[in-house]
């Protein structure tokens, strides 16, 4: 019995350190060591196996539980970036935003369009969309550009792309004055990683998986690469706003990531001041994944900040945020 303890508690401080190597892309660019940012694709994993370990630490009376309790402590704010619980704002919003990766209308433009005029927004962000159609009551656009759009209905004082050194990924922004105030809007979307379903579906034949996951390897560490560099130049762009920014998109990133962790410095994450639930915004695949955030800078306050499951009119779900501009 001591030998499983001893073997449990060393899987139990791998675990550990795995968790610690997510939080360490906060330091440790993809170029540098791209592995850190692979750890947190896994930090749900992670965390869900870490909890189940502190059960079995505590329910066995075992000392070694305070010091991973302890340790665990460090790893709330990680958790609270997937999974969220914020008490309800007072303060009525003056801006609702909607960011939507329409996945070209595949699923349907008409249903698209229906989505959205009913949820009344008044800017509203594209992803992988090429749609000029006006939502119904909108007479200002950024799509001069492919995959992303911006639609507002307010009036747009300046647009234009944000330059980066990606063949796929883009990024434009808007400033729009909204209750007497210039807000640069920034609508990301990050380079995509061009995985289907069916390189990650697991087989029976256990060497075809092996050489899925080589695949899938050297397809992601070169993106995170890419990503780097995207994500440096839109965070200068951003650092080089003379209004304050929200900023929001299809990041193709997780948590944790270093893209995260760079794009959210001197920002406040939406979902994380105001969220409720789970973040989880790509269905696509049967792991749900949190690539689609919201940003903004400490002048603009978080209201409230949703994923309607409700419908599936893209293998995204809506990302819905309220602010107040004070």
């Amino acid at each position: 019995m001591k030998i499983i303890r001893l073997l449990l508690t060393i899987l139990h401080l791998i675990i550990i350190g795995l968790l610690f190597g997510t939080i360490m892309n906060a330091y440790i660019p993809p170029r540098v060591f791209g592995f850190l940012n692979l750890l947190s694709l896994g930090f749900p994993v992670l965390i869900i196996i870490n909890i189940l370990f502190l059960v079995f630490w505590i329910v066995t009376w075992k000392k070694r539980a305070v010091v991973f309790l302890v340790l665990s402590l460090f790893f709330i704010i990680p958790t609270r970036r997937w999974i969220n619980f914020t008490s309800t704002k007072k303060d009525t919003p003056n801006l609702k935003l909607i960011s939507f990766n329409g996945k070209f209308g595949k699923l349907g433009d008409d249903a698209i369009y229906d989505f959205l005029n009913k949820q009344n927004p008044d800017i509203v962000f594209f992803q992988e969309y090429d749609n000029k159609k006006p939502l119904d009551g909108f007479k200002y656009f950024e799509n001069g550009y492919p995959i992303v759009k911006i639609q507002s209905k307010y009036p747009i004082s300046e647009s234009g792309i944000v330059r980066t050194d990606v063949n796929n990924g883009i990024c434009i922004y808007a400033d729009i004055k909204i209750s007497g105030k210039l807000i640069r809007f920034v609508d990301v979307y990050m380079e995509p990683f061009f995985l289907d379903k069916k390189m990650i579906k697991p087989t029976k034949d256990m060497d075809v998986n092996e050489q899925k996951a080589k695949k899938v390897l050297h397809m992601l560490i070169p993106t995170f690469k890419k990503h780097q560099t995207q994500i440096d130049q839109i965070k200068d762009f951003i650092n080089a706003s003379p209004y304050p920014v929200i900023v929001a998109g299809d990041f193709n990133a997780v948590p944790n990531s270093y893209e995260y962790y760079k794009v959210s410095e001197n920002l406040q994450d939406v979902f994380l001041k105001a969220g409720k639930g789970s973040g989880t915004s790509f269905h696509d695949f049967k792991f749900p994944l949190k690539i689609d955030h919201v940003f903004a800078s400490e002048f603009i306050e978080p209201i409230s900040y949703k994923v309607d499951r409700s419908v599936r009119i893209s293998d995204h779900f809506p990302v819905i945020a309220e602010f107040y501009i004070k």
